[in-house]
């Protein structure tokens, strides 16, 4: 597996560069390209690099996580943005997990409508999900995501170089959005987790840059297909939501605190899984097999507040949601996802109570 691989995407107007060691670099051929550039990055990694005395490069460090994903966060940025001078020549680089991508990029999109937006993911879940496909966006006290914006970033580099120093708990995070995507479009793929998951977590570099390699593509592949998440059928965007609709619903119950997201999105996706069976969609067998790589590697599998009718209040606020059902991302098969819109709520709340 090369290290330095770029996937161009036209249709998208974007690039993503796979490249070890890379983000100084990087960030100093932006400056050398662009008037004036405006850095935010995460608190936590603003000592890692060393393009910070470079003339013209404004450096803004947030404190991250679900909390700065606010109208107030939102304002916060904006106006340090405004007060510092930005202009439609200025560009944005944000360097750090997915809150602050989704941050950066939603404010990079409406301040002066619209300026350059350049992305550095810092966790593996952002690297293979959040920083792919240009969604941008904040939350609000009714659920995750509901504000936001389509913005496609011009240039996004995944460096896994910065993955060394995360946590294990962060880096089964990411594995989660990475297991996603096998099981909803690539049996080969979960296959090959099946077999490679220690390496993995045990961030040995060929294994992970083949995994975050695959996400991207399968990733790219919806996202091409339906960027604006407008289709019904099993091209749609909304197939990268499966354990989304649960997981969210976990994550805005416990206000971010109990769960960080791979956590919720395990609970998730073994749940819709649990649906999918209920249904008919997949078999006992395939379920089974999917419950065991969770709990072999104690991955999240369950909490009590999916047996309680307030879980279905939060679900019933998702944006997938019309016609009074309850629209899921939901899988048939290991690798194959479909679209289902028949459950109303209470159909939801009872098929939960059975599972």
């Amino acid at each position: 597996m090369q290290t330095n691989l770029l996937i161009k995407n036209k249709k998208l107007n974007t690039s993503i560069l796979i490249k070890k060691n890379y983000i100084s670099t990087f960030v100093k051929n932006i400056a050398r390209k662009n008037e004036k550039v405006f850095c935010v990055i995460d608190s936590k990694i603003k000592n890692k690099f060393n393009f910070i005395k470079e003339k013209n490069i404004k450096i803004i460090t947030i404190e991250c996580g679900e909390k700065i994903k606010t109208i107030n966060g939102y304002k916060d940025l904006a106006e340090k943005l405004i007060k510092n001078n930005v202009n439609r020549k200025s560009v944005l680089v944000a360097i750090g997990g997915g809150t602050l991508g989704d941050l950066a990029g939603f404010v990079s999109s409406t301040v002066l409508r619209g300026l350059d937006f350049f992305l550095i993911p810092t966790t593996l879940l952002s690297q293979v999900d959040s920083s792919i496909g240009g969604k941008n966006g904040i939350n609000t006290a009714y659920g995750k995501n509901l504000i936001g914006t389509f913005y496609q970033p011009k240039n996004v580099l995944i460096d896994i170089s910065v993955l060394d120093s995360l946590p294990k708990k962060e880096i089964k995070s990411g594995y989660a959005e990475i297991i996603k995507h096998a099981l909803i479009n690539d049996y080969a793929f979960f296959c090959w987790l099946e077999k490679n998951i220690n390496k993995l977590l045990n961030l040995n570099k060929s294994i992970l840059e083949k995994a975050i390699y695959k996400s991207i593509m399968i990733k790219l592949f919806y996202v091409r297909k339906d960027e604006k998440e407008s289709l019904l059928n099993s091209h749609s965007r909304a197939m990268l939501n499966f354990g989304h609709t649960i997981g969210h619903a976990i994550e805005s119950h416990y206000n971010y605190k109990k769960y960080n997201h791979g956590e919720a999105i395990s609970i998730g996706m073994i749940t819709e899984a649990k649906i999918s069976n209920y249904l008919g969609l997949l078999s006992s067998t395939e379920l089974d097999r999917i419950i065991i790589h969770f709990k072999k590697y104690k991955f999240k599998i369950f909490d009590r507040i999916l047996k309680e009718k307030k879980l279905i209040k939060i679900i019933s606020k998702d944006k997938k949601n019309f016609k009074d059902n309850i629209n899921f991302s939901l899988i048939n098969k290991i690798g194959s996802s479909i679209f289902y819109e028949k459950l109303n709520k209470d159909k939801v709340y009872k098929i939960l109570q059975k599972i």
